[in-house]
């Protein structure tokens, strides 16, 4: 009896359709385009649309394809992020691809967990957005003599830097020696919510000119 049970549960394992697929394996066409996957990774979410069509959920009343797939008229672009969501538990989206596209098909699907996760994706999307927007670059452009630059580098607050040097020439002959004149572009990006939108920065010394200061490009 032992001997007869092992030959049945044997033969039941590689059942095949009448394409030759393991009974364990499932085609879907979704939108022309043709998936392969397991009824375990679709049955993750066993109140899902496709845990209930791969078990053949008859209210479903859906059509195959002449090789056997399921027809599912959704857009196959974003179906891949759902399916490897079932596969493995993670959500994956391509960078190309619109967070809430995929959220339109874990909707579609029913896929209860999915759904949260993307929702949680477009919402850190959006908040690092309205950081990026809240901040501009502010430029400055410093004159200063020649000798002056090592001190200007070694005094200014962080977040400035240096973008261009500029020498003007000598602006003042004292004596045999020429003092070189020198403009200095310097930027730093600052947050538009700060009070003035600027910060501070030490100048070496007071006879340091601010000949120029821009807002955002």
């Amino acid at each position: 009896m032992a001997a007869e049970n092992g030959v049945s549960n044997h033969e039941g394992a590689n059942k095949s359709d009448q394409n030759g697929l393991p009974n364990q394996w499932v085609r879907l066409n979704v939108g022309g385009k043709c998936f392969l996957t397991t009824k375990t990774t679709l049955c993750r979410d066993p109140q899902s649309f496709l845990c209930r069509l791969c078990q053949e959920d008859h209210a479903l009343n859906s059509d195959k394809d002449e090789s056997g797939a399921y027809l599912i008229d959704r857009d196959p672009t974003f179906f891949g992020p759902v399916l490897n969501y079932l596969r493995h538990g993670k959500l994956v989206i391509n960078k190309h691809l619109e967070e809430e596209g995929v959220l339109e098909e874990a909707e579609f699907y029913n896929i209860e967990e999915l759904i949260k996760l993307v929702k949680i994706r477009i919402s850190e999307r959006d908040s690092q957005k309205q950081q990026l927007e809240r901040r501009k670059h502010v430029y400055r452009v410093l004159q200063c003599q020649e000798d002056e630059l090592t001190q200007m580098v070694s005094t200014m607050s962080d977040g400035w830097k240096f973008e261009q040097i500029v020498n003007i020439g000598s602006t003042y002959n004292y004596g045999n020696e020429d003092s070189s004149e020198f403009l200095c572009v310097v930027s730093r990006e600052c947050d538009t919510t700060t009070a003035n939108g600027v910060g501070e920065m030490r100048e070496p010394q007071d006879n340091r000119k601010v000949l120029q200061q821009k807002g955002s490009r």
